[in-house]
């Protein structure tokens, strides 16, 4: 899942990147009211699954959050740690999508 900090920069991309790169939010931390008043206060729009057991991090190998994993064309991830802004965001699907 973004931070708040970051969230609204996801939310750019996933509108910059819809049909070329799929995005998904992932919440570990907090109950089911907190995550729907989070998705809400940001007006996310791309799908957003709740994770309280943590296997997403775990497969993914993230012990932190927030955190960016980017998967490539080839199944290859790349994991991001810390807010990353919508130029980070970007480069980061360029480069996996070629």
């Amino acid at each position: 899942m973004t931070c708040n900090r970051e969230a609204p920069s996801v939310e750019d991309a996933a509108a910059r990147w819809a049909g070329s790169a799929q995005f998904v939010g992932v919440a570990w931390a907090g109950d089911d009211a907190e995550f729907a008043e989070f998705i809400d206060r940001h007006a996310l729009t791309f799908p957003q699954i709740s994770d309280p057991a943590g296997e997403i991090y775990d497969r993914f190998e993230v012990p932190i959050q927030p955190a960016l994993a980017v998967v490539d064309v080839d199944g290859e991830v790349t994991t991001f740690f810390g807010a990353i802004d919508g130029e980070q965001i970007d480069a980061a699907l360029t480069a996996a999508s070629g």
